[in-house]
C-alpha cells in the first residue's frame, strides 16, 4: 500500500495545524473601483528561485513581477472544468509581531473585508454568496506564524466573477480602512475564537514550543494572540501594522483554473499595477534556535492528555537552493525516515505492543535550524517500556542502517506514487497547483512536471541503496545525545524528570542488534473460485451509469469518466453496519473499523504493507448507519489487485488480536478527554440525552469498550461477510468490460449473496426524547468556555421535497445565525445550523442551532437564537437571504459531475436505491423553485420554540467531581 513520506516541515506544519481560520466578513458592489495611480517604480531584482536551480520549471506556470514588486503566479488548468481558485499570499504572520501586537496579524485578517476604500463594511460575504460562494467552504482565510492567506474558490470561470475576486483581493491588499467602530465590533468575535481554541491540545502545543524553542518567535507569537493584546488593538494601530507588511513586494497573487493565462495576466496588471507603497519591513524570523540547548527535562500534566514523550535536539539548517541533487538527497532521507517509522509501526501490531505509536522526524525551523525528534505515544503506565523500544529502533537504524528489503519496499512505494502522478498529470486538480504555487513562494521549491519527476527518479533510483540512504540520514539527523526530554500526560511518571533522564541515558548504553533481512512473500489471494456470470447488464439512460448484477447477487455500478487520467474510485457497500447493534448488544460492530488491523487469514496487516508496497491499493473497513463500507482510490493497472484485496477482506479476514490492542489504547485516550472541551462533553452526552439513554445511540462505560474482542465481532458480522448483499460502485478511468471481467473472477466468484439489503424491521425504531426540559452538561476545560445547542425532531429523508426544503432552510438559518450571533452581537465566530434526515430510521431526523460561546454570554446567545428562530417562522426570510443561501447550493449541483467523487456520490447504490437518480436529476429545479414561503412553512412545521431540546454545556463547578453526571 502506498504510504506517504513521514517527514513534514515543522514551519509549515505549525502554520497549517495552528492557523486560525477566518471568515472574510464584508464588502459589496462588484463595479470596478478606481485606484489612485502613482508613478511606477523600477522592477526589483528577480525574486524567483529558478536561476539558482537546475530543475526544469513546469512551463505552464506563468510567474511574473509587476513594476511595483508584486509577484503573481498563473497556472491554467481544466480539472475541474470551468472553475478556478484565487489566493492572496502575504509574507506576514504572527512571528512578525511585537509583544504588544500579539494576535494583530490575525486581527488584520478578520478586518480584511470589514470596510475598504471602495467597499462598505458588511457586504462582502453577501456579495460572494449571491455569486454562489459558500461562507467558510469557498470563502476563507488563515493566519499562521509566517504567512496570511486569503482564499476564494470560484464555482464558475466567467471573467466577471474572476474580476470580482481580483477586486476583492486588491481591496484587501491596499485599501482597508480599519474603521474604529468596525474594529470594536470584530473584537468580540476574535476573543471568542481565542477562547474556543484554548483547548488542552493548544495549551500543550504552546508549552512545547516554549520548552523546545525558548525565546523564539514561535514560542512567543502564537497565532491568535492574547485577550489583553487583542483588547489593546485599535484601528489606527492595526492599520500601521498592515501598512508595514501589506506591500506589493511582500504579497503574491495566485490564480489557478480554467482560464486563458494571457487574459488573467492582463486582469492582474490592470488591478494591481498602480498599487504603490514604501519598502516593507525585513522578513520576520521564527527563531532563534539554540543549537546548544540540551539536557533539560520537562513534565507537562493535564488530565485530558495521553502520555507522550518527545526527545529532541537542534542543529543548523541544511537547506539551500532547490536543485536536482538536493531532491535526490531529500528522497534518500525520506526513505530512511519511512523505514524507521515502518519499524516502529510494526511494533504497534504486536499482541502486547510497547507503545501506541512512535515516530522519528527531522524538521526545518524556517531557515534558522532543524530539529530531530523521537516521539513516543506511550501506553498509560508503561512509558519506560515504550521509550526503550523506540530508542532501540532509533539507535539500530543509525548504527546498522537498513536492509535491502526495506529499501526496496520504500522505493516501490515512491516509484508507484511518482508513476501514478505522471500518468495522471494532464488532469490534476486545481488544489495541486495552488500547493505548488505556495511552496514556490514560501520555500523556493520549483514547480516541475510529474513527467520530469519520473525521469529524474528513474535516472537515479539505482543509486538509492542501504548505504546511500544511511549516509543521507546520518548527515541530517541531529544526534539525540543529552537531549531535551518533554513528557506530557495525565499524571507524572513515577520518579519524575530524573526517571525519564535516567531511562534515556541507560538506553543509550545498551547494545543493539542489527535488523533482520526478511524476504517479501507474494499476495496469496488470486483465486476465488469459478468466475461469476453476469445475470443483468443495463445502462441507465439519463446518466449513462451501467448497472450490472452477477449471478451470485453482487451488484455493480460503473461510470467511465475522463475527468482524471489514471484514477479510479471504488466504494463497496455491504449489508449490516450499525443496524446490527441492538439494545441487548449495542457494541456488536464496535470493533469494525479495526478489522483491517487484524489482517487477512494468510497475511498479517504488517505483512500486507510489505507485500503490497508499490501498489496503489488500500484496505479500510467502516460501519455506518446501515452499511459496512470499504472505499479506495487506485489506478487502472492496480484495479485488479484492489478488487482481490476487497474479495479477500470479505472471504478471509484475519481477526488477529493486534487490532484489539490498538482499540484499547484509543478507548483509554478517548475516555480521558471525553469532557475536556465543551465540544467533547456535548458529543459524549448528546446521543444519550436525545435517545433517552437508548444504548444503541449512547456511549457505554469505558469497561464495555475495553472488553470488546474480535471473537465478539466475528460472531456479529461473519454472516454478513459471507452472505450479506454487496453493491460496488466504480468510477473513473476504466474500461467497463475489462472491469466486469475482473469483478467476475473476484467478488463475482464469491459464494451466493443475498439479493437485497435487509430491512432490519425489528431494529428500525429510533425516537427523539419527549422530555424537552433544558439540560446542562459540564465540561472540565477553561471556566470561560461554553456551548449552546437547540434541537428539534424533524423527519427522515424519504420525501424529496421535504428533504430539499430542510436542507435549504439549514443554509438560511446558518446565515441568519451568523448575522445575529457573529456580526451583530460579536459573541462567537462559529454559529451553525444543521439538518440531518435519516436514510435508515423511519420518521427520524433532527434540526439544530449551535454555537461555541463565552460562559457569560449563554443567556444572550439564547435570546439571539430565539430571535433568529422567530425570524425564520414569521416571514423574515426575504428574497436576498434566500438567494445567498440557495446560490451556493445550485452551484454545487452544477459542478457535482465535474469530479469523480461527485459521480461516485450519484452512482453509489443506484440499484438498491434507484430513486437517487431521479433526486439528482430533479433536485436543481426543485431548489430553484423554492420560495421564502416554502421555507417559512418548514420552520413553522418543525421548529416550534416551546418544543426545542436545549443543551447548555457549562464549565463544571469547582466543587464537582470530574465524572460526568
Amino acid at each position: 500500500m502506498t504510504r506517504p513520506a513521514y517527514r513534514a516541515r515543522l514551519f509549515a506544519t505549525l502554520s497549517s495545524a495552528l492557523a486560525l481560520s477566518l471568515a472574510l466578513t464584508t464588502p459589496a458592489a462588484a463595479q470596478a473601483p478606481e485606484y489612485a495611480a502613482e508613478a511606477a517604480v523600477a522592477a526589483p531584482a528577480d525574486p524567483w528561485p529558478f536561476a539558482a536551480s537546475d530543475l526544469p520549471k513546469d512551463p505552464a506556470y506563468r510567474t511574473g513581477v509587476l513594476a511595483n514588486g508584486m509577484r503573481y503566479i498563473v497556472r491554467p488548468n481544466g480539472t475541474p472544468p470551468e472553475q478556478g481558485l484565487v489566493q492572496l499570499w502575504v509574507d506576514f504572520g504572527s512571528a512578525a509581531e511585537t509583544d504588544e501586537q500579539q494576535g494583530w496579524a490575525h486581527y488584520i485578517e478578520h478586518m480584511a473585508f470589514n470596510g475598504s476604500t471602495h467597499l462598505p463594511e458588511g457586504e462582502m460575504v453577501k456579495l460572494l454568496e449571491r455569486e454562489g460562494l459558500a461562507f467558510g467552504a469557498d470563502t476563507n482565510a488563515s493566519t499562521g506564524f509566517d504567512t496570511t492567506l486569503y482564499r476564494l474558490d470560484l464555482p464558475r470561470n466567467d471573467p466577471a466573477l474572476l474580476d470580482t475576486a481580483l477586486m476583492l483581493m486588491r481591496e484587501t491588499a491596499s485599501e482597508l480602512t480599519f474603521d474604529e467602530e468596525a474594529v470594536e465590533r470584530e473584537r468580540g468575535i476574535i476573543l471568542s475564537e481565542i477562547s474556543v481554541r484554548d483547548t488542552y491540545q493548544q495549551r500543550s502545543a504552546k508549552d512545547s514550543l516554549a520548552f523546545t524553542y525558548p525565546g523564539s518567535a514561535m514560542a512567543q507569537r502564537f497565532p491568535g494572540g492574547l485577550p489583553e493584546t487583542v483588547n489593546a488593538a485599535t484601528g489606527a494601530k492595526l492599520k500601521a501594522l498592515w501598512d508595514h507588511y501589506y506591500r506589493p513586494d511582500n504579497v503574491a497573487l495566485i490564480v489557478v483554473g480554467d482560464y486563458d493565462p494571457d487574459a488573467v495576466e492582463a486582469m492582474i496588471r490592470e488591478r494591481f499595477e498602480d498599487w504603490q507603497a514604501e519598502q516593507s519591513m525585513p522578513a520576520a524570523t521564527m527563531g532563534p534556535v539554540d543549537f546548544d540547548l540540551a539536557g533539560k527535562t520537562q513534565l507537562y500534566l493535564d488530565p485530558a492528555l495521553a502520555q507522550r514523550i518527545t526527545v529532541s535536539r537542534h542543529g543548523p539548517w541544511l537547506g539551500g537552493p532547490d536543485t536536482e541533487e538536493a531532491r535526490r538527497i531529500r528522497l534518500r532521507r525520506a526513505i530512511g525516515y519511512d523505514i524507521i517509522n515502518r519499524r516502529l509501526e510494526r511494533l504497534t501490531r504486536l499482541e502486547d505492543p510497547p507503545f501506541r505509536a512512535a515516530g522519528l522526524s527531522t524538521s526545518d525551523v524556517g531557515k534558522e535550524g532543524r530539529t530531530t525528534s523521537l516521539t513516543v505515544y506511550a501506553i498509560s503506565g508503561a512509558w519506560e517500556r515504550g521509550l526503550e523500544a523506540a530508542q532501540e529502533e532509533y539507535r539500530r537504524a543509525l548504527t546498522y542502517g537498513f536492509t535491502e528489503a526495506e529499501v526496496a519496499e520504500q522505493l516501490a512505494n515512491y516509484r508507484a506514487a511518482i508513476t501514478a502522478n505522471a500518468a495522471g498529470a494532464a488532469t490534476r486538480p486545481n488544489s495541486t497547483f495552488v500547493t505548488g504555487a505556495v511552496t514556490l513562494l514560501r520555500d523556493g521549491q520549483v514547480p516541475t512536471t510529474p513527467e520530469s519527476a519520473l525521469e529524474r527518479f528513474t535516472a537515479h533510483a539505482h543509486e538509492i541503496t542501504p548505504g546511500t540512504v544511511l549516509a543521507a540520514m546520518r548527515d541530517e539527523v541531529v544526534p539525540l545525545d543529552n537531549p531535551l526530554i518533554r513528557y506530557e500526560g495525565e499524571a507524572a511518571p513515577e520518579g519524575g524528570a530524573e526517571a525519564l533522564r535516567t531511562a534515556w541515558s541507560e538506553g543509550m548504553e545498551r547494545e543493539v542488534s542489527p535488523p533482520a533481512d526478511e524476504a517479501l512473500t507474494e499476495f496469496a489471494y488470486q483465486d476465488f473460485g469459478t468466475p461469476g456470470v453476469v445475470a443483468k447488464d443495463m445502462r441507465q439512460p439519463e446518466l449513462g451509469i451501467r448497472e450490472v448484477t452477477f449471478a451470485n447477487g453482487v451488484m455493480l455500478n460503473l461510470k467511465q469518466t475522463d475527468l482524471q487520467a489514471d484514477r479510479v474510485l471504488l466504494r463497496l457497500n455491504l449489508d449490516g453496519g450499525d443496524l446490527l447493534n441492538t439494545r441487548d448488544n449495542p457494541l456488536a460492530t464496535g470493533l469494525a473499523s479495526f478489522l483491517p488491523q487484524g489482517g487477512l487469514g494468510k497475511h498479517s496487516y504488517d505483512e500486507l504493507l510489505s507485500i503490497l508496497a508499490g501498489r496503489n491499493v488500500s484496505f479500510g473497513f467502516a460501519s455506518n448507519e446501515s452499511r459496512f463500507q470499504m472505499g479506495a482510490g487506485t489506478t487502472p493497472d492496480d484495479l485488479e489487485l484492489q478488487l482481490e484485496l476487497f474479495a479477500a477482506a470479505l472471504s478471509d479476514p484475519g481477526f488477529r488480536s493486534a487490532g484489539e490492542a490498538q482499540s484499547r489504547q484509543n478507548v483509554r485516550a478517548f475516555f480521558a478527554r471525553r469532557n475536556a472541551t465543551p465540544a467533547a462533553a456535548l458529543g459524549f452526552a448528546r446521543g444519550r440525552i436525545i435517545s433517552d439513554g437508548d444504548p444503541r445511540f449512547s456511549y457505554q462505560d469505558e469497561a464495555a469498550y475495553l472488553g470488546m474482542t474480535f471473537d465478539q465481532l466475528r460472531a456479529s458480522i461473519a454472516d454478513r461477510l459471507d452472505h450479506g448483499a454487496i453493491e460496488l460502485t466504480i468510477v473513473g478511468d476504466i474500461d467497463e468490460d475489462r472491469t466486469i471481467e475482473l469483478i467476475a473472477r473476484t467478488l463475482g466468484a464469491l459464494p451466493q449473496r443475498e439479493a437485497a439489503f435487509r430491512p432490519y424491521t425489528e431494529n428500525l425504531s429510533r425516537s427523539f426524547t419527549q422530555d424537552r426540559s433544558p439540560r446542562v452538561v459540564y465540561h472540565d476545560g477553561p471556566a470561560d468556555q461554553a456551548a449552546l445547542t437547540m434541537l428539534w425532531p424533524t423527519t427522515d429523508d424519504k420525501d424529496h421535497d421535504t428533504n430539499l426544503r430542510l436542507e435549504l432552510l439549514q443554509r438560511v438559518a446558518r446565515i441568519a445565525l451568523t448575522d445575529s450571533l457573529r456580526e451583530e452581537l460579536g459573541q462567537t465566530y462559529s454559529p451553525s445550523a444543521n439538518a440531518e434526515q435519516s436514510r435508515t430510521y423511519p420518521g427520524y431526523g433532527t434540526f439544530s442551532f449551535s454555537a461555541s460561546l463565552s460562559a457569560e454570554h449563554v443567556d444572550e446567545a439564547r435570546e439571539a437564537m430565539l430571535e433568529t428562530l422567530a425570524r425564520l417562522r414569521d416571514g423574515g426570510i426575504d428574497e436576498d437571504l434566500l438567494l445567498r443561501a440557495r446560490q451556493p447550493m445550485l452551484e454545487a449541483y452544477d459542478n457535482l459531475l465535474d469530479t469523480n467523487s461527485g459521480w461516485l456520490q450519484i452512482a453509489d447504490e443506484v440499484q438498491s436505491e434507484p430513486w437517487r437518480t431521479e433526486r439528482f436529476l430533479t433536485g436543481r429545479d426543485k431548489i430553484a423553485a423554492l420560495t421564502p414561503a416554502d421555507l417559512t412553512a418548514m420552520a413553522q412545521r418543525f421548529l416550534i420554540p416551546d418544543e426545542r431540546l436545549e443543551i447548555a454545556v457549562m464549565p463544571r463547578p469547582q466543587a464537582s467531581q470530574s465524572s460526568q453526571p
